[in-house]
């Protein structure tokens, strides 16, 4: 082989090697990554959702709720105002706990909000700047900030739905089960900032409920696996000594409110929301789940009731405003 070509393969060579380095010892390239797929994602979805909002909602952005850059939250009222007795929905949008936006559930939580629904939409820091449970943390504090100031802001702090979807509803089920359960609050150092019976219902979309639990092979686990890594901040999730506090399905008592949970049947995730719900149940935790048989086609991915041209999408949001009824009485 000539000089010049053996020049080139060794450069090649350690371009290969500087660059599985850079993937292996940060999270950020993987992070950064994940965040174009989801920032390209939410855009679609944004577009598609866009005839589907109705006009009239009343909007107040960017409001803070602490004093970090990321701890703003938006609101969305009906027209009109709130409607007596119909409970505020606290959305936590996903990303894999690495990407994602307030933003993103924007379209979707305006369209709860057509039939009546204050809805609120919580930003948070993402990993790997926000190492876990800081999320947890700092959507507890939004309860919090809330549960002060949410009259003032036209919603009811009393009469809470918590909400998420993805990561989201990673996030909004552990918070769930601190605000309810004493041990598990002491257990991640969860100061309540909402009592118990402010919680009416809780809505999981999709939701990684067990980080111990996750397929760390074959397509997806590449990416679980970058998503854990920025999330826990080690390499190697699984030996961080509190990701088992994470596996949310071991920790729920009876207090958790009632739940509803829908998972796609070609989510990746699908067995996880199968779990958390029979963990619920055996608890005797009213659950209300909106699965689709293996069968099923086409097969329905990560975050499908987002798709509102679907009619999978449309019996989601259907389900779910009837567990919002319900849950308003």
């Amino acid at each position: 082989m000539k000089p010049r070509a053996i020049r080139i393969l060794l450069f090649c060579l350690c371009l290969v090697l500087a660059g599985y380095a850079a993937f292996a010892l940060s999270p950020w390239p993987s992070a950064m990554l994940i965040r174009l797929a989801f920032g390209y994602g939410a855009a679609k979805t944004t577009a598609a959702l866009a005839p589907h909002v109705p006009a009239g909602i009343r909007e107040q952005r960017e409001i803070a709720y602490g004093s970090a850059p990321e701890e703003r939250l938006d609101i969305y009222l009906p027209q009109g105002g709130p409607q007596p007795g119909k409970p505020t929905i606290v959305w936590i949008h996903g990303g894999g706990f690495v990407a994602g936006d307030k933003q993103d559930v924007a379209p979707y939580l305006k369209i709860l909000a057509g039939r009546g629904y204050p809805t609120v939409a919580i930003g948070y820091a993402r990993a790997p700047d926000a190492l876990y449970p800081g999320p947890v943390m700092q959507a507890n504090a939004a309860l919090g900030f809330l549960q002060r100031e949410g009259r003032r802001l036209g919603l009811d702090p009393d009469r809470i739905v918590l909400a998420g979807d993805s990561a989201g509803a990673h996030i909004a089920a552990q918070l769930a089960a601190g605000l309810t359960g004493v041990d598990y609050a002491a257990l991640i150092g969860l100061k309540p900032s909402v009592a118990p019976a402010a919680l009416k219902g809780i809505v999981l979309f999709c939701g990684p409920f067990d980080p111990t639990a996750v397929e760390m092979t074959g397509p997806f686990g590449g990416v679980a696996r970058a998503v854990l890594f920025g999330y826990f901040g080690t390499a190697n999730p699984l030996e961080n000594e509190r990701i088992t506090e994470a596996a949310i399905p071991r920790y729920v008592t009876e207090a958790f409110p009632p739940s509803f949970i829908s998972v796609g049947n070609g989510d990746p995730l699908a067995p996880q929301s199968v779990v958390m719900a029979q963990a619920l149940r055996d608890r005797g935790v009213r659950v209300d789940t909106l699965f689709f048989p293996p069968e099923h086609e086409p097969k329905l991915a990560h975050e499908y009731q987002f798709d509102l041209d679907s009619s999978p999408g449309r019996e989601a949001l259907e389900r779910l405003t009837a567990f919002l009824a319900k849950v308003a009485h």
